[in-house]
């Protein structure tokens, strides 16, 4: 299967792009802190989609799967900061939660039909 025609991989790019166009505001003081990390979380998730879809067995790309899904908790958590920080608006913040919940929720979809082969 190859990750680029993943729906959860397509959606994720799409969240990367979201994020990127509304942390460019940040002050610049926050380029190698928060917003440095923000973009090391939402750049992990499709990252490490790919490659789950690279592994030869079933348990190592769950693993990796795992890792995109930790990245996007760690994000959510990252975007609260950037609003108690007013680096982001509150318009802003639940876009990018909305777009965050969709990536969560069909990865999670995801890992459930990849630990469902191992079991068949």
């Amino acid at each position: 299967m190859l990750f680029t025609s993943l729906e959860v991989w397509k959606e994720s790019r799409i969240l990367v792009k979201l994020v990127y166009d509304n942390i460019s505001g940040f002050p610049r003081e926050e380029m190698f802190g928060l917003q440095s990390q923000i973009k090391r979380s939402v750049i992990s998730i499709p990252s490490n989609i790919a490659e789950g879809c690279g592994r030869q067995h079933l348990k190592d790309s769950i693993q990796f799967f795992y890792v995109a899904r930790g990245s996007a908790y760690e994000l959510e958590a990252q975007l609260y900061l950037s609003y108690d920080l007013q680096f982001i608006t509150e318009e802003q913040l639940n876009l990018l939660l909305q777009k965050l919940e969709i990536v969560r929720k069909l990865l999670a979809g995801f890992i459930t039909y990849y630990k469902s082969q191992i079991m068949a």
